[in-house]
């Protein structure tokens, strides 16, 4: 009798994932194409897709009614961390354009520190020693900087980010991350942008506004709102990364 129940309770639990897979199997092509719309055009939306399904199999395979999340939320967050692995296994982004925008990331640090306010374009370019349209290539050439690179967050001569700010190291990183004090900090360098970038971060995080949309929104070319985002992004990191 025991053993009969445990394979009924066996066979709900994976018609329950087979059914989360297949009703959330849309959220994860919505997502990749989301994702790739800042990406170069090397990147493929196969294999992001790909990626995706690997990340929601996982999560209707993980999830539990009552943990806290709705489904959609916590597959969404498994999704997301699978295509991003598969990226940064590729290593979509070059090593030389990386290590740029880490010194875009630093000179925007000094210069907020020196001015005791968000530099512009030309200020940075300054700093950089380099011209404005040089610096802008740059902005253009890292179409798709995420703000959050658990690999970039150990500095040369310094400890580790995160074990810092989350000393826990039983914890997940992630969820560590996502905690008060990360999202507190993240709130703040949000609030201290410019307001032309506030408005770009908020029209395509919370409003999922594609590029060529915010383009429309903001009246500039879509190359111009992909340097503002690259831009934006810099910005916060240098608060959260390089302070």
């Amino acid at each position: 009798m025991m053993n009969a129940t445990i394979r009924q309770h066996v066979a709900g639990g994976a018609a329950n994932t087979q059914q989360r897979v297949k009703e959330f199997a849309p959220l994860v092509r919505r997502m990749a194409y989301h994702l790739t719309a800042k990406l170069p055009p090397s990147v493929a939306i196969d294999d992001i897709v790909q990626a995706g399904m690997i990340g929601l199999m996982d999560a209707a395979t993980r999830y539990q009614e009552g943990q806290g999340a709705q489904f959609e939320t916590f597959a969404s967050q498994r999704i997301r961390g699978a295509m991003l692995d598969e990226l940064r296994q590729n290593d979509w982004l070059p090593r030389k354009t990386r290590k740029a925008l880490r010194q875009v990331e630093m000179a925007v640090s000094r210069l907020e520190q020196r001015l005791g306010r968000a530099p512009g374009e030309a200020e940075i370019a300054q700093e950089l020693g380099v011209p404005l349209a040089q610096y802008q290539a740059v902005l253009q050439n890292a179409r798709g900087y995420e703000l959050v690179h658990l690999e970039d967050f150990g500095r040369d001569g310094d400890d580790d980010y995160l074990e810092r700010h989350c000393p826990d190291v039983r914890a997940d990183p992630l969820e560590l991350l996502k905690g008060a004090r990360f999202r507190d900090a993240l709130i703040q360098a949000i609030e201290m942008l410019p307001e032309r970038e506030k408005l770009l971060m908020g029209l395509y995080y919370e409003h999922d506004l594609n590029f060529k949309e915010i383009a429309t929104v903001l009246d500039v070319s879509e190359s111009r709102v992909c340097q503002l985002h690259t831009q934006a992004v810099s910005r916060l990191r240098a608060r959260l990364v390089h302070s």
